[in-house]
């Protein structure tokens, strides 16, 4: 394989080497002294003090959300709403930052700014809330606040990433009606992405004709990004040709995000000849590996069984100056665990550990997926106990994992007490939830119960597009619709489903 001769035979500069002092600097630190009580006094208290700021800013923040369903919050201080703004959007809590939106343009000092409506609605895209997205664009209107490129884009992006392909080509329509609005390579460009997201390849060539049509040159990011889609649809000859057309440009080079597109795409397939080629090919160009790229190298390796080469790749990290992160122990110990080697999975596990990396959701879901999968249910209690005791943000997949763990080893108690945990940690359950729940109880003859679940589980689907709620503040025309799949946790049906999985209703609720 020419990738196992070139990328650990070839001397190569290393992306971050380690840096070494001066002499002078070395004298000036070597003549000083050590910090006497007086210093490390003044090095407490500015910690005590930078301790002290976060708490203040944690409480004014939480001090702000309770404070949003009000209306007689006119003149509330700037900072902490902004603040609770910000992390709201931050976490991508939609409709908690849309509630506290409503709350700012409440206040005395408001003043309606493009750059606001662009975060909002680039997460109300992230989250696909592309009706809110485009509810928010009409206040800003209505505000007689004159949408900006970025605000098109943004919302160009919330329809993109729904599917909403005609909605998307219909804001771009409008943006070239705007003598001062008109689109940009990068509006452009975020289209073609979700193009090629929902497989309209037949776009593409539309969206390049115009381009050309309004004098606007294509630029790396948007051949990397018809690139990437077409390698994730494994048209590896369009991909290709695209990659030729950039090289032929003259204007646009092949960057770190065109190799990994590449051998991600070949990687992914199995194709791990393919991968390498265009590995030495890009090496050949200039273009340096990064850490993303060696982990795409070890997931591709990994899935094709080559644990040698797999192992190879992180030496060479290790000799670069490439520091391991935690997605790469977590590609090593998921497949490991896919193999079923119990051993190996554990090693790194405990090597990430010793490194002082904090495990995550993927982690532990790999490694719950590999313990039930070897029928060691006792090992998926101990990582269950360990993340109790920790502060790991846990997520849908993760209970998902973790019930079907328990409802193959029959325990329907435990599935049960996980399925009401999603609540205190603020997981949604979805379908695969009910699905691994019906697949354990019909696999224990519980019929009646998995039929019973199912039934609710299709009366919400038919419920979730519902707007249930509409928040209006003051004179305010901002309507924030909840859906109702957001909420159910809270309904009476929430309660049926605890009666349904027989595990009792405590006063929590």
């Amino acid at each position: 394989m020419r990738l196992s001769t070139s990328i650990f035979t070839q001397p190569t500069t290393a992306t971050h080497p380690p840096k070494l002092h001066k002499e002078p600097i070395f004298r000036i630190q070597a003549i000083k002294r050590s910090p006497g009580p007086i210093q490390e006094l003044g090095i407490q208290k500015e910690a005590e003090k930078d301790l002290s700021k976060i708490l203040r800013t944690e409480f004014a923040i939480k001090n702000i959300e309770k404070k949003v369903s009000s209306k007689k919050y006119k003149n509330l201080w700037p900072k902490p709403v902004l603040e609770a703004l910000d992390e709201a959007i931050k976490q991508k809590k939609w409709q908690l930052a849309l509630k506290i939106f409503g709350l700012l343009r409440q206040q005395q000092w408001y003043q309606a700014r493009c750059q606001t409506f662009t975060k909002l609605i680039v997460m109300l895209g992230k989250c696909k809330q592309p009706e809110q997205a485009s509810l928010l664009f009409e206040v800003m209107l209505s505000d007689g606040l004159k949408p900006s490129v970025d605000v098109y884009t943004a919302l160009v992006s919330a329809y993109g990433q729904s599917g909403l392909l005609d909605e998307a080509f219909s804001t771009i329509n409008d943006m070239k009606s705007v003598s001062d609005c008109k689109p940009d390579v990068y509006t452009y460009s975020i289209l073609i992405k979700s193009c090629t997201k929902f497989h309209r390849f037949d776009l593409i060539e539309k969206i390049l004709a115009e381009m050309s049509y309004l004098g606007i040159e294509c630029s790396a990011v948007t051949y990397n990004t018809i690139i990437d889609g077409y390698g994730k649809a494994k048209k590896f000859a369009e991909m290709e040709s695209s990659f030729s057309v950039m090289v032929e440009s003259g204007s646009c080079h092949p960057d770190i995000f065109t190799l990994n597109s590449m051998i991600s795409a070949y990687g992914n397939s199995g194709n791990i000849e393919k991968m390498e080629k265009w590995y030495d090919e890009f090496n050949l160009m200039g273009v340096k590996a990064d850490i993303q790229t060696f982990n795409i190298l070890t997931k591709s390796y990994g899935r094709a069984g080559m644990y040698d080469k797999m192992r190879s790749v992180m030496d060479f990290m290790q000799k670069r100056f490439f520091s391991p992160t935690v997605v790469t122990y977590n590609i090593v110990i998921e497949t490991f665990g896919k193999a079923g080697n119990i051993e190996k999975m554990e090693e790194y596990f405990k090597k990430m550990k010793h490194r002082g990396m904090k495990p995550n959701s993927i982690t532990y879901c790999s490694l719950v997926s590999a313990y039930s999968k070897a029928g060691f249910i006792m090992k998926v209690d101990s990582i269950l106990r360990q993340v109790e005791n920790s502060d790991v943000i846990l997520d849908t997949p993760f209970f998902n994992c973790i019930i079907s763990a328990y409802g193959q080893a029959g325990d329907v108690e435990k599935m049960g007490e996980l399925f009401l945990a999603m609540k205190e940690r603020h997981c949604v359950p979805d379908n695969i939830t009910f699905a691994v729940m019906i697949q354990a109880y019909n696999a224990l003859g519980m019929t009646e119960a998995a039929q019973n679940l199912e039934n609710k589980m299709i009366a919400m689907k038919e419920n979730s597009g519902i707007c249930s709620t509409f928040f209006i503040h003051a004179s305010v025309d901002l309507l924030v619709c909840e859906n109702l799949s957001q909420d159910w946790v809270f309904s009476a049906d929430y309660f049926y489903y605890c009666n349904i999985i027989l595990v009792p209703i405590t006063n929590d609720f």
